[in-house]
């Protein structure tokens, strides 16, 4: 099954083709960013767990999940605001179609700020039998909230490796699905996109995003992979050992 995930930057931007990892949203839960955003959109909040909850000698975590989207780097900006000097670890849950150029200024951010990066579904315990709209709100009242990562369940795509990529240490469950699809054009308004606009544009989003990851420390295979895989129309699934050889992870977990 494949799936677009925007790539904006202004109107145009790339969609990446890989298997979905959707969401079902509660009707009633608002908008995370108002009018402007989708009720899916990323949010960010601080969990705690048990000792070594989020690798080692980490028990405190800063839970993203949902789609990326337009604004969402300015709300994790707003979390590390909040968080003050404190270097938490962001714990992914990547979902639906998200922006792959806000995933590289979220990994810039990162490393930046010189942050840890993981992946997988952050379960807070009061959330257990509540209504996603209840969760919701629970998430956004502030925090930490006591909470456990579920490592079996964690999943890495296109977005999730650009947000990785930033990570100063970079880890990922040894169970992670990482399925890793093409590239297409995309017009936000939905308009349709002449073949030659559509050329230059893959051409020059695929060149940020090689000098992207070539700074962030990823061999340049990944993004060849990428290339291979929108010629080809496929996906391609990555296995733990192809993340140490790609350079996508500093260990697995």
């Amino acid at each position: 099954m494949w799936r677009s995930v925007s790539l904006g930057l202004l109107l145009f931007g790339l969609t990446g083709l890989t298997s979905a990892h959707a969401q079902t949203v509660d009707p009633a839960r608002p908008a995370v960013g108002g009018v402007a955003s989708l009720a899916d959109a990323m949010i960010f909040y601080v969990a705690r767990g048990a000792p070594g909850a989020c690798g080692p000698n980490c028990s405190q975590w800063i839970a993203g999940e949902g789609v990326i989207q337009w604004d969402t780097h300015k709300r994790l900006l707003a979390l590390l605001g909040r968080a003050g000097e404190h270097k938490l670890t962001l714990v992914l849950d990547v979902r639906g179609e998200s922006n792959l150029n806000v995933a590289v200024s979220m990994g810039r951010i990162i490393r930046e700020r010189g942050l840890d990066v993981t992946a997988g579904p952050t379960l807070v315990e009061r959330c257990a039998g509540a209504t996603d709209a209840d969760c919701f709100a629970l998430k956004r009242g502030g925090g930490p909230l006591d909470a456990r990562i579920d490592v079996s369940a964690a999943h890495c795509d296109i977005a999730c490796v650009l947000v990785l990529a930033g990570g100063v240490h970079r880890a990922l469950p040894a169970a992670t699905r990482m399925v890793i699809g093409g590239r297409a054009i995309k017009n936000r308004l939905g308009l349709n996109v002449s073949e030659e606009h559509r050329e230059g544009l893959q051409a020059r989003f695929g060149d940020q995003f090689r000098v992207y990851l070539t700074q962030m420390g990823i061999s340049s295979e990944f993004m060849d992979l990428i290339d291979r895989n929108t010629e080809q129309q496929r996906a391609t699934e990555l296995k733990p050992d192809d993340w140490a050889r790609l350079r996508i992870v500093t260990s697995v977990q």
